[in-house]
């Protein structure tokens, strides 16, 4: 057993009456990982704080160990009333002086913390001043403790000391421990909410600058003026065109659904934070943890979402499509879907301004569609794009958008300028690797998408549910859990795989549901 501090070894043996006011315990044997450490005291404080189980037994047991068969600890046991406990603690404060144990010490500060009522009308005001002392002596050794748990340890120790002028706001019932988490968990409550207060002002105030620096961004760019200083934070000018090319005839019709994305400062979408997103594709992709992970690692770090090339491998069915089109959309970006199979490179790349059918890049448009400087674009089906050269192979010209430094002036055939795509994200499926071309490979961060398998049912039912209601244009709170007959039958018609299957078989089942609740 170790020992409290040096100077309260040096107290024992003169025994004033406020000698043990600050007797601050020790360690004891194996506790929880997190309590382990900790002076008992503050053990116990926490013990019950998160409404442990069997507490007084605990210390009890602790008594047994250093006195054992002492009758003042089986009386409490029998019965834990203050007055049993108040018994048990002085005799343990006796006892550390007599027998020089500064152990004892710290356990007759637990009995007094767990059997003490509220101090009212100078009742019990000794013993729990004395408490509050020995909480505050070991709160300030464990300082540099991890923060999440000093700020537990905290609230129990400021709502302790709080207790005696806090009468009006008491739980009667309760202990005085009992009533320390409250005040401690209220007096938190008071600070926490300043905090966020403070935080929101924050926001706001930045908000508003941002929306003021963005005014006085366009205001400079319609009196022609376009300079580095009129691009705010997180912001980028993708495209920039004269005003000579801007009153074009031929470009007239092109630019007018365009006139928004050129010369105008677009934002970039900031990274959110990583858990949240972490956990929203977890709960609709549980069996694809792996690639969440790989997929997200890429934005550690980063202030705006960009993820390098990405490549999604793995049999048709399992979800690779539409993992890619949530992975942009939980992160807050637009998706551009572009389905390889009907492309080639002449669209993506863009038609010159000499056709009439002139059109600038995909990667643009994706960028207008969203009216962000960097969406994310879904190539489907990579594998499958055509190998004819006629109008350019797509491979060949995805080329050019996937280098940082050719994306980064990429000249556009319609608009006729070099425009800025860098920090577009493409996410690319395929179903196998084989038809692809090495530099395509080359280019693209490679991982394998599972298939889910059977056990992975529950996980992915709640998601499809509430993939079905957002399809329908229904609050998932609508439609309830399948029963255990309905959950039976899915069990048995879908052993794993393809996960467009188990949708349908869940729509089938809910358009039953739907069929018999209006028959009846």
């Amino acid at each position: 057993m170790s020992t409290t501090d040096d100077a309260d070894d040096t107290d024992l043996p003169a025994v004033a009456d406020d000698a043990v006011s600050t007797g601050a315990a020790a360690d004891s044997s194996d506790w929880d990982a997190r309590l382990k450490g900790l002076p008992r005291i503050l053990r116990y404080c926490m013990l019950v704080s998160e409404n442990a189980s069997h507490v007084e037994q605990r210390l009890i047991a602790e008594i047994n160990e250093l006195c054992p068969n002492l009758p003042l600890n089986a009386a409490w046991a029998a019965a834990l009333t203050v007055d049993a406990g108040l018994a048990l603690a002085a005799e343990l404060d006796r006892r550390a002086v007599t027998g020089n144990n500064p152990d004892l010490r710290g356990i007759a500060d637990s009995v007094r913390l767990l059997c003490l009522p509220v101090p009212r009308g100078g009742a019990f005001f000794e013993g729990h001043q004395r408490v509050a002392k020995a909480l505050l002596l070991a709160f300030n050794n464990v300082r540099d403790s991890d923060e999440q748990l000093c700020s537990d340890i905290e609230r129990f120790v400021f709502g302790w000391a709080a207790l005696p002028a806090c009468s009006h706001m008491i739980v009667s019932y309760r202990s005085a421990a009992m009533n320390a988490v409250l005040m401690g968990s209220r007096m938190a409550e008071h600070r926490i909410a300043a905090v966020q207060a403070t935080a929101r002002r924050k926001q706001e105030k930045e908000r508003r600058a941002r929306e003021e620096a963005e005014k006085e961004a366009a205001q400079t760019l319609q009196q022609g003026s376009l300079s580095a200083e009129a691009v705010p934070d997180y912001h980028l000018v993708v495209a920039h065109l004269s005003s000579e090319e801007m009153k074009n005839v031929k470009l007239k019709e092109l630019l007018g659904p365009l006139k928004g994305v050129i010369n105008v400062p677009l934002p970039l979408v900031e990274v959110p934070p990583l858990h949240q997103v972490r956990s929203t594709l977890l709960f609709e992709f549980p069996y694809a943890s792996a690639v969440i992970d790989f997929a997200l690692a890429d934005l550690v770090g980063r202030s705006t979402v960009r993820l390098r090339p990405l490549l999604l491998v793995g049999d048709p069915g399992g979800g690779k499509s539409r993992f890619a089109r949530r992975l942009g959309e939980v992160l807050g970006l637009s998706v551009w879907r572009e389905d390889a199979s009907r492309a080639d490179g002449a669209t993506f790349g863009g038609t010159d301004r000499r056709w009439y059918s002139a059109e600038p890049c995909h990667p643009f448009l994706a960028i207008a569609q969203g009216k962000i400087a960097n969406p994310l674009v879904l190539i489907d089906e990579c594998e499958k794009a055509a190998t004819r050269s006629d109008y350019g192979r797509l491979w060949d010209c995805l080329l050019g958008f996937l280098d940082t430094e050719t994306s980064a002036r990429y000249p556009d055939p319609a608009l006729q300028t070099n425009l800025d795509l860098t920090h577009v994200s493409y996410v690319a499926t395929a179903n196998s690797l084989d038809p692809l071309p090495g530099p395509i490979r080359d280019r693209f961060r490679v991982i394998k998408f599972p298939k889910p398998s059977a056990g992975d049912i529950d996980g992915l039912l709640p998601a499809v549910i509430a993939d079905l209601a957002r399809e329908r244009g229904l609050d998932e709170s609508w439609i309830p859990p399948l029963d255990g007959a309905e959950h039976g039958a899915v069990a048995r018609h879908w052993r794993g795989g393809s996960v467009r299957r188990l949708r349908r078989i869940v729509e089938a089942i809910l358009r039953a549901r739907d069929s018999a609740a209006t028959r009846n």
